[in-house]
């Protein structure tokens, strides 16, 4: 189809200069020496025009002879400019290496532009540029100006005339298919072209003068040619940004109704391993040199379609034209085999594994924000598990804007501190004695409209936003006021509150404890700090000074969740826990699942060699208790006891039930 339109366009042009060769127009031009000077200096420009990158990666020119055929126009008619920009357009298809039908359709917009333009020059005076009468100088400017702009409107038309006929719809793109400095740089070009005109009447000894004004603005279009690739294109590996990640995945999933037809594609988001170790021991140069290593490797695994990008850091992105979810997972199994060879790197072999994250469009979203959100959570989830390939999955994304709202929501009930957000406390009972020994603070929030929202899921979103710490914040407060007031009704258990990893990165929890123990003059031993497993698995030297100094300041530490993570024996030995507790998932299972037995009684064997107190939680019948009791379990927590409640509901329950002499 493209082929048949560059051949219509053809047609036309032959037409227009058949007429002006039977009109003795063309003869008439080329017996001028003017004329035979601008064509050569035409010829001569493109020869030796820049070559800009376009937004498709690909090489666009943008041709200075423009400015001495439109002179020519001005000049000497139609048919001599049309000439000129023939053999001008063949200096540039062999240099840009076009097929011959690319070739015909540039040189057949450019003529038909010439055209429309020339009709706008013949509605003016027939003595154009010749006049010294200040009236028809102003119409001649103005006529000028005119088919100028009439030459850029109907080029830009063909071109997305072009655009739309190569990809068979129109969309925002194919409508502006011209980048803004091409534009400004083109109308330079024809704005100049008057001036040369008049320099060629008044004497062609003035013309090759055009040549300063000339190279300022190619050199002001190559500037702004530069600038415009810089902001699509990351300067250190050649890729293309987010910026020219964005516009690739515009190009094959356009918005609006064209989105439905546009065919699939998949996002990869890839994030290296380790790679902080390699700035820290061999430098940031070295780190550098990885990162276009990497890059490399990244373009040579994916196929001609595919944009790869890097997004910062080193974190890198691909968008592919694909359908499938194999198909996806077949590229980044390419890019992972591409990695498997390690970088040498000033004589050290550096191994290069990272994860990645897929989504596709239009199955886990529409738009470019969506799609890149989906990605990270996969490749998030496959860090996270270790694994070198993950898609994402609805099920796995705890990010949701409704969550996201959710947790916007929850922000604002802690600072208005509306009643919605409260403790309750869940009983902890002695298995053996069968009395009270302490409670587990639980955070409630009746959410106006959604009712009651699991902390679960509200903590989970929370955990790695600034929200966690107004939470610690909130409990430790709430948990130590209580205390001073059970104490003042002369209740003294002790009570159990959750931290979060983030909350182990620094001293403020610790001050903020022992600053509420010295207002409220509750003791020390009654307040207890649950950390989860998972905190294990992070950089222990970085939390254990302030787990030593919570130990310290005479508050117990507990170990919560546990069998869920992978806490060694010597993290064990070396953190000065007080208490284990073992996670409701094995607890739930004890009485029908051997594995779980095994694994009770085996924590239960391992805390007794340390020393350690054993919590079971979520018992929810009395056979589990007596099975966690013949097992040498100490203490359970669960509905088979008591809900939480309310700290102001204790004294009366308590009433009810035994408490340690």
């Amino acid at each position: 189809m493209l082929a048949a339109y560059g051949v219509i366009l053809s047609l036309i042009v032959a037409v227009g200069l058949i007429l002006t060769m039977v009109s003795g127009e063309f003869a008439a031009g080329i017996e001028r020496p003017g004329f035979w000077l601008l064509a050569g200096l035409a010829v001569l420009a493109d020869a030796r025009a820049f070559i800009a990158t376009g937004r498709r990666g690909r090489p666009v020119i943008i041709c200075p002879s423009l400015c001495f055929s439109f002179a020519i126009l001005l000049c000497w008619g139609l048919g001599p400019a049309i000439a000129v920009q023939l053999v001008a357009a063949a200096v540039v298809a062999w240099r840009m290496r076009y097929p011959l039908d690319g070739a015909v359709l540039m040189a057949a917009q450019f003529a038909v532009a010439s055209t429309a333009a020339f009709g706008v020059l013949a509605l003016g005076s027939d003595d154009l540029l010749k006049t010294i009468n200040a009236t028809d100088a102003a119409r001649d400017a103005v006529s000028v100006v005119g088919a100028a702009a009439v030459w850029l409107v109907t080029y830009q038309v063909l071109r997305a005339a072009a655009g739309f006929v190569s990809r068979g719809r129109p969309n925002a793109q194919v409508l502006r298919p011209v980048p803004s400095y091409e534009l400004l740089f083109i109308a330079a070009l024809l704005l100049l072209a008057p001036v040369l005109a008049v320099a060629a009447y008044i004497s062609i000894a003035f013309v090759p003068l055009v040549f300063v004004p000339l190279y300022a603005v190619e050199r002001m279009a190559r500037l702004a040619s530069e600038r415009d690739l810089l902001a699509r294109r990351d300067p250190l590996t050649d890729l293309a940004n987010r910026s020219g990640l964005a516009a690739a995945f515009a190009r094959l999933r356009p918005n609006g109704h064209d989105a439905e037809r546009a065919p699939g594609l998949a996002m990869l988001l890839l994030d290296l391993n380790r790679f902080k170790y390699v700035n820290d021991a061999l430098g940031h140069e070295v780190g550098d040199r990885l990162l276009v290593a990497v890059g490399q490797r990244l373009r040579s695994a994916l196929p001609a379609d595919a944009t790869p990008a890097r997004l910062g850091g080193d974190e890198f992105a691909v968008v592919a034209p694909t359908t499938t979810e194999a198909d996806a997972r077949h590229l980044a199994e390419s890019i992972t085999d591409a990695m498997a060879t390690p970088v040498v790197l000033d004589g050290l072999q550096v191994d290069i594994t990272g994860s990645i994250g897929i989504a596709l469009a239009p199955q886990d979203g529409s738009d470019f924000a969506t799609v890149m959100r989906h990605a990270d959570v996969a490749m998030y989830l496959a860090k996270q598990r270790g694994w070198p390939i993950q898609a994402y999955r609805a099920v796995d994304d705890h990010n949701s804007p409704e969550r996201l709202a959710l947790l916007t929501d929850f922000r604002l009930a802690l600072e208005k501190d509306d009643g919605t957000v409260a403790l309750h406390y869940q009983p902890q009972v002695d298995l053996a004695s069968g009395r009270v020994v302490g409670f587990e603070a639980l955070l409630r929030w009746e959410h106006p409209t959604q009712g009651p929202i699991p902390p679960y899921d509200l903590l989970r979103i929370a955990e790695h936003t600034p929200v966690m710490r107004m939470i610690t914040q909130r409990v430790i407060d709430e948990v130590v006021a209580q205390q001073a007031r059970w104490l003042a009704a002369g209740v003294s258990l002790r009570t159990s509150l959750n931290v979060s990893i983030r909350d182990l990165h620094g001293d403020e929890i610790v001050d903020q404890i022992t600053r509420r123990l010295a207002e409220y003059r509750v003791p020390a031993e009654l307040i207890q700090v649950e950390i989860t497993e998972s905190a294990l698995t992070a950089d222990l030297a970085q939390l254990r000074a302030t787990i030593d100094r919570i130990a310290a300041a005479g508050v117990a530490i507990s170990l919560d969740d546990f069998g869920t993570g992978y806490s060694s024996l010597q993290h064990l030995r070396r953190l000065p826990l007080s208490e284990i507790k073992i996670d409701r998932s094995f607890v739930a299972g004890i009485a029908h699942n051997a594995d779980d037995a095994v694994i009770v009684r085996s924590t239960v064997d391992l805390a007794r060699a340390l020393g350690l107190r054993v919590v079971a939680e979520g018992v929810e019948n009395r056979y589990t208790a007596r099975l966690l009791g013949e097992a040498g379990c100490d203490v359970a927590q669960g509905y088979l006891y008591a809900p939480a409640m309310p700290g102001d509901a204790v004294i009366a329950w308590l009433g009810r039930h035994p408490t340690p002499a």
